[in-house]
């Protein structure tokens, strides 16, 4: 009798060890193919000239950006962006694309002079020098994709024009009018300049000195920063 409720006690155990393992190979296989799938939009074979690829977004809530840049004293541009369905990730965050959030990059003449995860920048005259130049912000996702909408980046434009009595922005560089935008999370990672980046070359073949928001531009919806 003892005999046979130790059997039956052993059976019983190796039952429940079986059962056990069977669950946790369950959950973990269910964690592994549950994952969700991309948070927000769907990415694109056209790509920005880094070769990031688009991601494409709703234009119902799509991130939207107007950039202002106006003179200082000092011979320089103070650059702000202002952004609309749209918040800055502070430094340090996940390589994961999230509906209107990430950073944006700053370029002058087509090349990229910083990574900003704040909406203000500080542009050295040295990096505009005699001439027009167009400055341009275009919003990412943290993973690196571009934020897209009909097919277009979102960003937006404006030409600043440097004499030689000093720097003087175009009309199109002024302040974006009645623009009701959000602004990022208070405390956010100060922005990122780029590592080696010397004075900008011009794009080949030039622009049409005109600012505009190509995909969605500006929030004041007019194009123009």
């Amino acid at each position: 009798m003892t005999w046979t409720r130790r059997l039956i006690t052993a059976l019983a155990v190796c039952v429940v060890l079986v059962a056990g393992s069977a669950g946790c190979v369950s959950g973990t296989a269910q964690g592994e193919g549950g994952a969700s799938p991309s948070p927000a939009g769907r990415l694109l074979d056209e790509r920005d000239q880094e070769g990031r690829p688009y991601r494409e977004v709703d234009a119902e809530n799509a991130p939207e950006v107007g950039v202002e840049v106006v003179p200082d004293a000092e011979g320089g541009w103070d650059v702000r962006l202002r952004v609309r369905n749209f918040r800055f990730s502070p430094d340090g965050t996940g390589e994961r694309a999230v509906a209107g959030r990430g950073l944006a990059h700053l370029e002058v003449n087509g090349r990229r002079v910083a990574q900003l995860r704040t909406p203000e920048y500080h542009l050295a005259g040295g990096l505009v020098p005699r001439g027009t130049h167009q400055v341009t912000a275009r919003l990412y996702a943290d993973d690196g994709s571009v934020w897209a909408v009909d097919g277009e980046p979102v960003e937006s434009t404006a030409d600043i024009t440097v004499s030689e009595d000093g720097p003087s922005p175009d009309p199109s560089a002024e302040p974006i009018a009645g623009a009701a935008v959000r602004e990022p999370v208070a405390g956010a990672a100060v922005s990122e300049p780029v590592a080696g980046a010397g004075p900008p070359q011009p794009v080949a073949g030039g622009r049409d000195g005109r600012s505009r928001g190509m995909g969605r531009g500006s929030p004041d919806g007019a194009g123009r920063a």
